[in-house]
């Protein structure tokens, strides 16, 4: 079980996750995921067309991390992603390359018309 210090480094990078995604998609569409339980089936961040996995810490893994993410949003027509940040890095996106060329595409024709 996580230590608070490190629960509490959790929450406040999923507050800033929700307000760097509110960026784009407008605060009232994006929020924190309801964790009950044991967190499972519940975005961290819920936002359109994805469903958001969170990790901070000293090393996190992205694998594990997306393969939450995909397990999670089966059956729910969200695009699964992973959002990450090691201790004093940037943060960093990890999806499947198929999800990724699918967004590709829907970003260039969008841009292309």
């Amino acid at each position: 079980m996580p230590g608070r210090s490190s629960r509490r480094k959790g929450s406040d990078f999923e507050r800033e996750m929700v307000h760097r995604f509110a960026e784009v998609f407008g605060a009232d569409r994006v929020h924190r995921g309801l964790q009950f339980r044991d967190g499972s089936e519940c975005a961290d961040v819920v936002a359109p067309a994805f469903h958001i996995e969170c990790k901070r810490g000293a090393r996190t893994n992205p694998r594990a991390a997306l393969a939450q993410a995909t397990e999670d949003s089966l059956g729910k027509g969200l695009w699964p992603i992973a959002v990450c940040k090691d201790d004093k890095e940037q943060p960093f996106v990890t999806l499947h390359l198929d999800d990724f060329l699918d967004l590709l595409r829907e970003w260039w024709e969008t841009r292309s018309r």
